[in-house]
Parts: C-alpha cells; sequence; structure tokens
C-alpha cells in the first residue's frame, strides 16, 4: 500500500457486498476507516451494526462529503456510479479514488490472478476457469464481480495462490494497478447505457484491462468480436485467441465435434454439459487463459486433468439454468442476463415454442434487437417491472406482449396460463432486478421457489 494512503482516515463510499469487506479488511489491518452509503434500507443497517464493531464510523442516507474531502484515499463500490458528486468532488481535490478491487490486489501482492472481463458470459468463464485450475491441483477460487470480493480474499489468513478474477467495467474504471497473468476479454456490445453517456465511454473503461500491458503479458481474447480485437490491437504482450467460427489458438472443430486448445484435443463436445455455442467460447476462453497462465498447464498430463475439469464442470446458477419440467412445460432461470444480448444468447439457444419473461428495471438499450429471434421461437412476452412500457413499445408488433405488472407472483402466473405442454419458460430479463430485487440472484431463487411451489 502507498505510504500516503496511510497516513489518514480512508473513506469507503457504498456498503453493498464489497464496500463491507473492504472497509472491513482497512479497518482490522489498522487504518482509520470511515464509510457511507446513501441508502438507507435493513440490509445497510446491519452492515453499519457490523462494521461499527470493528472502529469503523458509517453514514447512511447521506455521505459527509466534507470528511471524505479530509481523507487520504476514497475506495468507492461499483454499485456508485463515477460522476458521483462525491466522487467527482474527491477527485476535484486530487484525492486518488480506486476501486475494492485495487486494495485487494495491494493486500494479495503474491496473488497470481486471471482477470477476466467482457459484456456477456465473464461470470461462467470465470467459474469455468477456477474449476480448470482446481482442477490441475491448485488452490484457486473465483472472485471479484462474481459475489466474492477480492478483499474478502484477502482478508483470508492463508489466502489461495490463484484467483480467477472477475472484473465489470465499473471495477475497472477505478483498478490501475491491475497486471494480471492473463487478461481475457469475452466480448464486448452496448451495456450499462444508465451509466454510461455513451457506447464509446463503456468500451473505454473495459480496454483499461489493458492498461498496464507490456511484452510480458498475455492476452485471451474473441477472434469472432471485431470490437474487442481493435480494442486489444495496440496492447503489448502475447495475444491469443478463440474462436467458434473459424480456426485460431482455441476452437470449436465442429468437424470433429471437439474444442481444441494450443493444439490439443481437450474434450469432445458432447462431453461438455453447457448449452448453446457461446458457452463453447466461454470453455475456450477459460481454458485458452489457464493454459498460458503458466508453462506447467500445458503439458499433456495437465491437458488430461483440464479436459476431466471441462466434463465435470456444471451450469452456474441463475445461468440458462433448468428449473424443472411440470406438465410438459420446461421452466428455465436466466435471471442473470440482464442485457438485452445476453438475452438474445439465450433465447437463440431455445427450441421449444418460448414464453419470455422480459422486465425489470431499463438499462436504455432498445429491445428490438431480439425481434429476430422472438419471432423464430417466442410464442408469447409477459413484460414487467419498471421496464414494461418501453418493453411493450419496442416489440408490439413483432410479437405477442401483455404486461405483467410489478407483482413477480402475478407474474409467474400468468406464464402458467400462456403456456401449453411442449412450451418452455424463460427468464431471461434483459434488464437489471433493481426496481423489484435487490440482485439478479434474489430474482433468480423467487423466480424458482415460485415455480416449484
Amino acid at each position: 500500500m502507498r505510504a500516503d494512503w496511510l497516513h489518514g482516515e480512508i473513506a469507503v463510499i457504498g456498503l453493498a457486498r464489497s464496500g463491507r469487506s473492504v472497509a472491513t479488511l482497512l479497518a482490522r489491518t489498522g487504518n482509520t476507516v470511515y464509510a457511507s452509503d446513501a441508502a438507507r434500507t435493513p440490509v445497510l443497517e446491519e452492515t453499519a451494526a457490523v462494521l461499527e464493531q470493528e472502529g469503523v464510523e458509517v453514514d447512511l442516507g447521506a455521505h459527509d462529503v466534507d470528511r471524505v474531502l479530509r481523507s487520504s484515499l476514497v475506495v468507492v463500490s461499483p454499485g456508485v456510479p463515477t460522476d458521483a458528486a462525491v466522487i467527482v468532488a474527491a477527485q476535484k481535490k486530487g484525492i486518488d479514488v480506486v476501486s475494492e478491487v485495487e486494495i485487494g490486489l495491494r493486500f494479495l501482492p503474491a496473488l497470481k490472478y486471471i482477470a477476466i472481463t467482457g459484456t456477456n458470459g465473464k461470470t461462467t468463464t470465470v467459474a469455468i476457469a477456477a474449476h480448470l485450475l482446481e482442477a490441475l491441483g491448485l488452490r484457486a477460487v473465483a472472485a471479484g464481480n462474481i459475489g466474492t470480493p477480492l478483499s474478502e480474499i484477502a482478508l483470508d489468513p492463508a489466502p489461495p495462490p490463484w484467483v480467477a478474477l472477475e472484473v465489470s467495467s465499473y471495477q475497472l474504471h477505478f483498478t490501475p494497478g491491475i497486471r494480471p497473468q492473463v487478461g481475457a476479454v469475452t466480448n464486448v456490445s452496448p451495456n450499462h447505457l444508465d451509466r454510461y453517456r455513451t457506447v464509446d465511454a463503456y468500451y473505454a473503461d473495459k480496454k483499461l484491462l489493458f492498461r498496464n500491458a507490456e511484452p510480458g503479458s498475455h492476452w485471451v481474447t474473441n477472434a469472432d468480436d471485431s470490437v474487442v480485437q481493435a480494442m486489444a490491437a495496440e496492447a503489448a504482450g502475447v495475444h491469443a485467441r478463440f474462436t467458434v467460427s473459424t480456426r485460431a489458438d482455441a476452437h470449436f472443430d465442429r468437424s470433429a465435434d471437439t474444442l481444441m486448445v494450443l493444439g490439443y484435443p481437450l474434450v469432445r463436445r458432447t462431453a461438455f454439459k453447457l448449452l448453446g455455442d457461446h458457452n463453447v467460447a466461454n470453455a475456450l476462453c477459460a481454458a485458452l487463459a489457464v493454459m498460458l497462465a503458466n508453462p506447467e498447464h500445458r503439458s499433456l498430463d495437465s491437458c488430461a486433468l483440464l479436459a476431466d475439469g471441462l466434463r465435470s464442470f456444471r451450469p452456474l446458477e441463475h445461468r440458462i439454468e433448468i428449473v424443472q419440467e411440470d406438465d410438459g412445460v420446461l421452466w428455465i432461470n436466466d435471471s442473470k442476463s440482464t442485457n438485452v444480448t445476453s438475452t438474445l444468447v439465450a433465447v437463440r439457444g431455445m427450441s421449444r415454442p418460448t414464453i419470455l419473461l422480459l422486465g425489470g428495471k431499463h438499462k436504455g438499450e432498445p429491445y428490438t434487437a431480439l425481434a429476430p429471434e422472438l419471432k423464430r421461437t417466442v410464442k408469447r412476452v409477459i413484460a414487467y417491472g419498471e421496464a414494461a412500457e418501453v418493453i411493450t413499445r419496442d416489440l408490439l408488433g413483432l410479437v405477442p406482449v401483455e404486461q405483467g405488472g410489478n407483482n413477480f407472483t402475478e407474474v409467474i402466473e400468468r406464464a402458467r396460463r400462456a403456456a401449453a405442454p411442449g412450451d418452455a419458460v424463460l427468464l431471461s430479463p434483459a434488464c437489471s432486478s433493481f426496481d423489484m430485487f435487490d440482485n439478479y440472484e434474489k430474482r433468480g431463487t423467487e423466480f424458482k421457489r415460485l415455480v416449484t411451489h
């Protein structure tokens, strides 16, 4: 840690899970910490009580801006907009503003990590990468935006030597020290336009993965994504690419039905249990990154272990997760799809007539991009939540649309009435959850509860 950061009070802005973890880490390592959140909820009040026992002073409902401007460092949670008044004021005063990931990295100087970002697929890819590291016999975990803050790993007296680290655009914005063993980008497409003024601004934050590129760096990128290729083009280091459409360092050999990585036939497609070409791409990306992370990971024995790892990997909760088939209707939980592109991927994988549940908090994207796939397989859209009117306006006339209101129980009942034997009901909202739920996990969990009861 830089000495000037530790010579005064450190302010932590935003007290969701990462803010709570980093405030705890800083307090337990002898720092004076002030933490605040603009909201006040029962969950935040519980967090405040826990942090106060750690010696952290906490404000809820507002930030003490004057106090923040006297701090030696500001640590910002990813849920706090980069243009929030308190953040802008701190930057104008010359106070360093960094992410929780940056602090975690500073406290884990010996950590070896694979950093993965992208618009879609990054959570699955991170989970596969962590699973493959473990398959090699290494002590490894998935952390970052996937759910476990890196500062929580740093609190462990014996932290794992390897981490598969998911980094969002918000985290990259304030993580100047990122320097992974391997950095990977799954894909990019317009997203978070409720937070970014332009698509280019969003892409610019994604590009910050390469900010410390040097000749010894290793990068894994999607050969099928021209925007990713342009983004990575000037980054120094060794570049490796994956594809499901042609041939590259890692590719899907359709004629042999085999995932090929660095010339090695890693696993047959039928042995990898996740649905869709997008998940083949995620597997190729993860395997390529793990193999590049250390020369020892490319031996024949290691490749055999990696193949076993891909065979044993199972789908993540809330990501095209089959909940049950009841009375001939297949119910699928894809609550993790919080943008239009991710929902488009899910709908492309549907082969049954589908009732699609779209809705939540609108993120600024038009839903018209879904139209070709909706016409192919979706028999009805149920639009719900804050975004319902926008969804209805964008899709009316393209596919039958009904509005489901703001009661999630009623949304599920509407889906039951609309579905017939042989159909599927797909929760793939293309929106954030924050109008009705604290996060996409709670949305998916409630979906599963309602479906199975």
